[in-house]
């Protein structure tokens, strides 16, 4: 015989139902939401040259070009006005909340100058107080000019020059 006592303490009660769906729906909206703004926050973007660490140290004064080459990598643009210049350009951007602009947080241009005889003269690591922030994306060059509006095309129709 089935005693009806150890039976009835297996079988759950609906109140105990009702609220083990309300424990269970109340964490499922805390990971939601959780979830939700994790989604929302900020972001780091890193663009060109990536700097390794204790780079600029190698590199004395009078270092030959190859070595800068092996220390530093392939340069992101170069100059040869009195003799040459390695250019390594680095932008680093953030945004606090997704979807919304980024800013610039820091921006290097390490420049390394060379002598005739393809030695280090000098090293520059100039940074985002030295210059203006530039747009490494938008591949245009501003040029100064006349700009024409939609109205311009029309007056020009209508003068009888």
């Amino acid at each position: 015989m089935i005693e009806m006592s150890h039976l009835s303490t297996c079988v759950p009660s609906p109140r105990r139902l009702t609220m083990r769906w309300r424990g269970f729906r109340a964490a499922a909206a805390v990971a939601l939401v959780c979830a939700t703004l994790a989604g929302c926050t900020g972001e780091q973007f890193q663009k060109g040259y990536i700097l390794p660490p204790n780079a600029l140290e190698q590199i004395p004064i009078g270092a030959s070009q190859d070595q800068v080459l092996i220390v530093m990598g392939t340069p992101s643009t170069v100059a040869t006005l009195n003799g040459e210049v390695f250019y390594y350009i680095s932008q680093r951007s953030e945004r606090k909340v997704a979807f919304m602009n980024q800013q610039v947080v820091d921006q290097r241009v390490i420049a390394i100058y060379f002598d005739k005889n393809r030695q280090v003269q000098r090293l520059a690591n100039y940074g985002l107080q030295d210059g203006k922030i530039f747009d490494f994306i938008s591949r245009t060059t501003p040029t100064s000019g006349q700009e024409l509006s939609y109205l311009t095309p029309l007056f020009k129709l209508l003068s009888f020059n």
